[in-house]
């Protein structure tokens, strides 16, 4: 298996939050959550994230109801993978992220209590963690 670096996404109408990963150690960490207009993010932003950590892919969280049914968010974050791979030439994959967010709190909070639950922090970890089952599914790390 070569080495690959990764960057993952929970996407989010109004933040979407970044983290790089390696298919190496099959471990990532959160980087940012950038702000998003109605689920549009600044894309000069994501294209400098690109240009900084040159994923071979990225791995984007898809929303879906604890039964598997897709909800509304769940095309736009299609249609978010879609436009990154549109824009950039980019390999996209989608990734299950139900649970992400809800592990993203409690790891957060087992830290730092209520003040380490801000948005930005659970967007960039739910990230991390979107990254990270993708890392598992695909080498059973």
């Amino acid at each position: 298996m070569n080495a690959e670096t990764l960057l993952g996404f929970d996407f989010g109408t109004k933040s979407i939050g970044v983290a790089v990963g390696q298919s190496l150690t099959g471990s990532a960490r959160p980087l940012t959550a950038l702000k998003a207009q109605d689920g549009t993010p600044d894309w000069n932003k994501i294209e400098a994230l690109l240009k900084e950590w040159s994923p071979q892919r990225v791995v984007v969280g898809l929303p879906l109801n604890m039964d598997g049914t897709e909800q509304p968010l769940t095309q736009r974050a299609r249609k978010f993978a879609n436009r990154l791979h549109g824009r950039f030439g980019i390999q996209v994959e989608l990734q299950d992220e139900r649970l992400s967010t809800v592990e993203a709190r409690a790891d957060l909070f087992s830290r730092g209590g209520y003040r380490a639950l801000d948005k930005g922090s659970v967007d960039s970890v739910s990230a991390a963690l979107i990254l990270e089952s993708w890392f598992e599914n695909q080498y059973g790390a």
